[in-house]
Order: structure tokens, then C-alpha cells, then sequence
């Protein structure tokens, strides 16, 4: 198996790289980037930081949190990002990768996408529809499971279809873990994985039922 096959495979195993920004950025300097919302820059600088582990990308949102308000220690990630340059340089194997990886998708998923705080300002004023709406939003810019599952639980009360969404979520998982790596099992993986961020972006309504035979896989 090649390099590149592996990486894919890594990323299409792993999925947790759910990215739903407008604009893809390299750096915090280019003008696309500046004229994004914040909640859009903050996807843009996780991604970013998971793509391309420079100290750079790093400050960039160690920036970007501090303006927020946040007191996370950027620093944190240093030691998995010197992990994630030494895999690369070593050409280590999938299990390698696939320990750092979740463990990276659960460090950024301590950073939490603005649309989280839209939900909570919407559910304050009453707008119960907009607070739906952007929890999924949030949960379409999470990487790890545990915190896309905590999400969707959360919302069942609101928003019934959350646990089909979930359900169907775990059959994604499953199918990767049991996925082969050639191109045609990956291309499957990969209509799976947007046939259910289709269904996770796609709002019903109150009073709508959800058929808890239908999934997503």
C-alpha cells in the first residue's frame, strides 16, 4: 500500500473530519480568509492546524481563541504535533496514525464551534428552530466521535431526528472499521460519509415524523 493510500485511508476511517467551511484558507493572512465570520474562521483554523501541524497555524488560532475569550493552553498540542512530523518523516503505520489522530480530533474538539453559542443565544430568546439548526452546523464542524454523540444527545429532546442522525452516525463508523482500502470501498466510505452530513445539514420541520427505519448508511 502506497503513502497516499494510506493517508486516505486514514482520513476516510477515521471521518471525523466533517469540514463545512465556505472558504479554505492556508494562512490567517489572506484576504478570503479576513472577510469570513468568526465562527468560520475558527473551522478554517482547526483545519488547517489538523492539515498542516506548523507552529505557525498554531499561534494562528492560539490568536484567535485568545480573542475569544478563551483560556485554552495552546501548548498542549505541541507534543502531538511533533508526533504527527515524526510519523509523517518515518512513513509510520495506520494503528500509529490512528491513535494520534484521535487524539488530535479530541484535542480541537475542546475549542467549540461557534454555532454552539448561536444555538444557546437562540434557545435563550425563545427561537427554538434556529436553535436546531445551528447545533447541527456545530456538530457538522466537530472531528471526534465522542463529541459528535454528545451533541446529537443532547438535541434529541429538541429535535427527534438527532437520533436517527446518531444511529446513523454509528453505522458510518462501523462501515469504515470494516471498509477495505481499495478505491471502490473507499468511494463507497466517502457517499456514505456525505450522504449523512446531506441528512445532518437537511432541517425538518416540528411535527415532521422520522422513519426509524431509514439511515444514512
Amino acid at each position: 500500500m502506497n503513502w497516499t493510500l494510506i493517508i486516505t485511508l486514514l482520513f476516510v476511517l477515521l471521518f471525523i473530519r466533517i469540514f463545512w467551511a465556505h472558504v479554505k484558507a492556508n494562512n490567517a493572512n489572506t484576504q478570503a480568509f479576513k472577510n469570513l465570520p468568526p465562527k468560520d474562521k475558527l473551522a478554517v483554523l482547526k483545519e488547517c492546524l489538523l492539515n498542516n501541524p506548523t507552529e505557525t497555524n498554531l499561534q494562528n488560532l492560539a490568536n484567535f481563541i485568545k480573542e475569544t475569550g478563551s483560556d485554552l493552553d495552546v501548548r498542549s498540542y505541541m507534543p502531538l504535533m511533533k508526533r504527527q512530523l515524526a510519523l509523517a518523516d518515518k512513513k509510520g503505520n495506520l494503528a500509529e496514525w490512528d491513535k494520534l489522530y484521535t487524539e488530535q480530533c479530541d484535542w480541537v474538539d475542546q475549542i467549540r464551534p461557534l454555532e454552539f453559542n448561536e444555538a444557546k443565544v437562540a434557545r435563550e430568546a425563545g427561537d427554538i428552530e434556529t436553535y436546531i439548526i445551528r447545533n447541527l452546523e456545530g456538530v457538522s464542524r466537530l472531528y471526534s466521535d465522542g463529541a459528535i454523540e454528545e451533541a446529537l444527545r443532547q438535541l434529541e429532546s429538541d429535535y427527534p431526528k438527532a437520533q436517527k442522525l446518531l444511529s446513523g452516525y454509528m453505522q458510518l463508523v462501523d462501515a469504515c472499521s470494516e471498509s477495505g482500502a481499495d478505491d471502490k470501498s473507499l468511494e463507497a466510505l466517502r457517499k456514505k460519509r456525505d450522504a449523512w452530513i446531506e441528512d445532518l445539514l437537511t432541517v425538518e420541520k416540528p411535527g415532521k415524523k422520522t422513519d426509524p427505519e431509514t439511515s444514512s448508511g
